[in-house]
């Protein structure tokens, strides 16, 4: 058996090393069935509400051509067409609860299950009431826009910064995922939030699975999500990106997206 890592609990969710396993297990079938090996995953060895036994790996950082393998291995699982958006059981995002539905409709569930569930999340009562105006003015054609420009329903990862990805000896591996069902430039969106992954990551995803003419729009609406997410979490040092996210979704309702 090779050597484990142990986690605990600290979230102080009962299932939520339960949803962990449960991604892990998901991103390492659909890596296998999208032929990708040398991405790795963490075996799941045993969980329960309080541990989590897992693969331990030795990180030694990065270099450009395990970035590359992590582009095109992200970039193939991403092509896999998945039956719906959404995921069967509701997860975690982070130390926060993630809601989760089976929905046909891309833009309904990005918009009511992500951002409007962060939103009202919000403490701020005079902030919250600003975000939901936006939100009741401008979410209907942001719905529309988004099952405009999503080509189908991807397995994401869900939580991709760069904190979640080791470098082993011999292949990178995904960690602590979120998963759910959703557009692929979601996750390729968050890789960016936190410092990027790298030129060469972004080269070898694009080679092999091109981002779209719109992803840059997309990407300041589908990381409003993460700061919001980490807005409620953290404070007011994320507001600014939540202000930004708005703003695109104010520029697709008026037409200039």
């Amino acid at each position: 058996m090779a050597s484990t890592h142990l986690k605990h609990n600290a979230t102080g969710y009962a299932d939520a090393l339960v949803c962990e396993a449960e991604g892990l297990e998901r991103l390492a079938s659909a890596l296998d069935e999208a032929g990708v090996t040398d991405v790795g995953v963490p075996h799941v060895y045993r969980v329960n509400e309080t541990e989590l036994e897992i693969t331990a790996i030795r990180s030694s950082g990065g270099s450009d051509r395990a970035r590359e393998v992590l582009g095109e291995g992200l970039a193939r699982m991403h092509a896999l067409r998945q039956e719906a958006y959404g995921w069967g059981r509701d997860n975690y995002i982070g130390l926060a609860p993630q809601p989760n539905r089976w929905c046909d409709n891309w833009g309904e569930f990005f918009v009511h299950d992500r951002l409007g569930y962060q939103v009202s999340r919000i403490r701020d009562a005079s902030q919250r009431t600003r975000f939901e105006q936006v939100l009741d003015q401008h979410g209907g054609l942001l719905m529309d826009w988004l099952n405009a420009h999503c080509e189908h329903p991807s397995l994401l990862h869900g939580d991709l910064w760069n904190g979640n990805v080791l470098y082993g000896s011999d292949r990178p591996w995904l960690i602590d995922p979120a998963v759910y069902c959703g557009d692929r430039e979601a996750d390729i969106a968050m890789t960016q939030m936190f410092g990027g992954f790298g030129e060469a990551f972004y080269r070898a995803y694009d080679s092999c699975y091109p981002r779209t003419p719109v992803y840059g729009i997309k990407r300041e609406v589908y990381n409003l999500y993460h700061y919001l997410n980490h807005y409620n979490l953290f404070g007011g040092g994320y507001l600014e990106g939540c202000q930004l996210g708005f703003a695109a979704i104010e520029a697709i309702g008026r037409g200039r997206a």
